[in-house]
């Protein structure tokens, strides 16, 4: 038996909602670009920023020693692009640097992009100024002495006479052989007056979907609880509305209240954006991301007719009543679904944050200005990159790494697939070849695990000899339920046989193969990695031994466009293991029915799995069919071996019971004491 199914479930309600207000302003690619909102007939504030300009941070040349590339937009002062140098997009005919963010795509196609300022509220004003909408003046990228390189962008927000209110700078900066990016943001207030000031801000966004086969995008909310114990939740695309071209599902509300707020991440199959807002001094977590100080305050500021409009709009989007009572988180993940068709590709996940209330002091007093610091990781899921760095591990980022745990307890396989990724990657270092990794791999734990798979197929190998004795006491006792099972386990009992022992062995065995399964299928050094040169080339994708313009299968709607060996290979191995397992012709003669069932599982077993794995990564296929192979030649020594007890019981040469008139071992006696 071999679990080969995948399983991606997330079990968190949805909840969506976000209300957009509405803004007046000029052209966004002019250079004047100011956008107003209107509060009252005498309030008004404007943005002014600069010109419309683009510049580059990093580089895709991994000669450089920069991990990344990232292309900054003064648009929302954002990044618009985030291209990998180590990485490439694994594509066959041309492969180009692999772009991990990009921008997320709205109905009415405007773009989100990530880190971008969005929403600016002055809270006793009742005003906001979508700075996602402005061109930020633009500095020069700066470059120090160690490589680092850094940018800075500036708006500024001016009231109806032209006089200075508030001031932002946000400043990028990102470094040589390090996946962090440095995000600082300014809010400095200009004015006479006191302000009370927050803002929205979106986190990473735009993360591709990885694998083909299946979107195993999420978004991930880490924190830290009362014991000092990282735990994270997850949310998935499948979780949100498939029938909404907008959608927000809430990261955490549950663990607001006892829970410290670490970081969000929108990660993949193999890479990871995470956005961590950084502490003040002395402080163990960012308290200003909790949104209930938010919450508190601002509510009581909004006006009935705009909490009306606020969950009118919920209740459009969701479908679903919401009541005054339902508070809305700081940190929150979104779904971005331009067309509303779920399956057609475009849509995209992003997580973004809410700050808090802020009291600024007015200008030249100390507390007139406020900084709030992010860190961005963005780089592969890779458990030895984060153990190597003590930040990475203090934050908890290997929550980023997500085993497909199946039928068994997360906490039994992740400790399982790690130990067996660490194994791999020492095996690496002096084989070279992760294919060659795999096959060794499996072949050992199946020398590990071969007095466990003995033990069970001998028991296997008995229960089915005993099959027309149970079927008999089965007749005779049809009828008495209590008798009957008191009969059969005396049968079992007296001929050494045990229904238990046939699969209690492969209970204690699923544990280890779900966890090299998911250590092979989630990998993040099985990327691209090849194992022969003419054929499997990447260990993460099919290994397409023959391409072919797309077919699509009939009635099914398989798109197939290319001739994969090893699933075939794979049924040619399940068709053997099938004739090599204990026969059980003695029991199908005794029920017609078990002989059809025979029949069934000796045909659809070699179909079915390699239909359902045809585009399955080469590696995971590699892994199976390894192990499938050395089940066949396992099967057979064991086969041999119980054939030659079989024969030496018949004659008498090993201890029988004494039904089948062998001689009875004789029972040594106890010691009267022990020494």
């Amino acid at each position: 038996m071999r679990v080969v199914l995948i399983l991606i479930t997330a079990g968190f309600c949805l909840f969506s909602g976000w209300l957009v207000c509405p803004a007046c302003g000029s052209d966004a690619n002019s250079p004047a670009e100011t956008p107003q909102l209107i509060a009252a007939d005498t309030v008004h504030f404007d943005a002014v920023g600069g010109p419309p300009a683009t510049v580059m941070l990093g580089s895709t040349d991994p000669r450089s020693g920069f991990k990344f590339e990232l292309e900054l937009t003064s648009k929302g002062a954002a990044v618009s692009k985030a291209t990998f140098s180590e990485f490439d997009d694994c594509d066959y005919k041309n492969p180009k640097p692999l772009v991990i963010l990009s921008p997320a795509k709205l109905p009415d196609d405007s773009e989100v992009l990530s880190m971008a300022n969005k929403e600016f509220v002055f809270v006793q004003q009742q005003l906001q100024l979508p700075l996602d909408k402005l061109n930020w003046k633009t500095g020069d990228v700066e470059k120090a002495t160690d490589g680092s390189q850094r940018v800075c962008f500036e708006a500024i927000i001016k009231d109806a006479a032209g006089k200075p209110v508030v001031k932002l700078l946000k400043t990028y900066k990102v470094s040589p052989n390090s996946y962090l990016v440095e995000c600082r943001i300014v809010v400095e207030n200009l004015s006479s007056d006191e302000q009370g000031v927050r803002f929205n801000l979106a986190g990473t966004v735009g993360v591709g979907q990885e694998d083909s086969r299946s979107d195993e995008r999420k978004i991930i909310g880490c924190f830290r609880d009362r014991k000092g114990q990282i735990v994270s939740i997850r949310v998935g695309t499948n979780s949100f509305d498939s029938h909404k071209t907008f959608a927000e599902e809430i990261l955490g509300s549950e663990y607001q209240k006892n829970q410290e707020f670490l970081w969000a991440a929108v990660v993949n199959k193999y890479f990871a954006a995470i956005v961590v807002p950084l502490p003040e001094d002395g402080k163990n977590f960012c308290d200003w991301i909790n949104g209930k100080q938010n919450q508190a305050g601002e509510r009581e500021r909004i006006s009935k007719e705009r909490r009306g409009l606020y969950y009118s709009f919920l209740r459009f989007i969701t479908g679903k009543p919401y009541k005054e009572e339902v508070e809305k988180t700081g940190k929150f993940g979104r779904f971005y679904n331009p067309d509303g068709q779920k399956t057609s590709g475009d849509e995209s996940i992003g997580v973004g944050l809410d700050i808090d209330f802020a009291n600024l002091s007015p200008a030249g007093q100390a507390g007139n200005e406020k900084a709030y610091k992010f860190m961005l990781y963005i780089g592969p899921k890779d458990k030895s990159l984060f153990d190597k760095n003590e930040q990475y591990r203090k934050l908890g980022f290997v929550q980023t790494i997500d085993f497909m745990a199946c039928c068994c307890p997360a906490s039994i396989i992740n400790p399982l697939a790690f130990g067996i990724l660490a194994i791999m990657k020492w095996m690496y270092g002096f084989i070279a070849n992760y294919g060659v990794v795999i096959i060794i791999l499996v072949f050992l734990m199946r020398l590990v695990m071969h007095p466990i798979t003995k033990k069970s197929q001998v028991s296997m190998s008995k229960m089915t000899k005993l099959a027309p004795m149970a079927e008999e006491i089965k007749k005779k006792y049809a009828n008495n339920k209590t008798e009957l099972n008191k009969q059969l386990m005396a049968l079992y009992k007296e001929q050494g046989a045990s229904p238990i022992m046939g699969f209690l062995p492969m209970i204690v065995q699923m544990p280890i193969w779900i966890a090299l399964w998911s250590a092979v299928y989630t990998s993040i050094d099985l990327r691209g990695a090849p194992f022969l040169p003419f054929w499997i080339t990447d260990l993460s994708a099919p290994d397409a031994l023959v391409r072919f313009s797309t077919v699509t299968v009939p009635l099914l709607g398989w798109k197939v466009d290319s001739l994969n060996l090893l699933p075939i290979l794979m049924g040619v191995a399940f068709y053997l293991q099938q004739k090599l397992m204990p026969q059980q012709a003695t029991a199908a003669s005794a029920n017609p029915q078990v002989a059809q069932q025979q029949k069934m599982m000796m045909i659809m077993m070699p179909l079915l799995f390699p239909l359902m794995l045809y585009k399955a990564p080469s590696g995971v296929n590699l892994y199976i069919m390894a192990s499938t192979f050395a089940g066949v030649v396992e099967q057979h020594v064991i086969k041999k071996h119980i054939r030659k007890k079989e024969e030496a019981e018949s004659k008498g040469l090993v201890d029988a019971t004494s039904k089948t008139g062998g001689k009875v071992k004789k029972k040594k006696p106890k010691p009267f004491f022990r020494v």
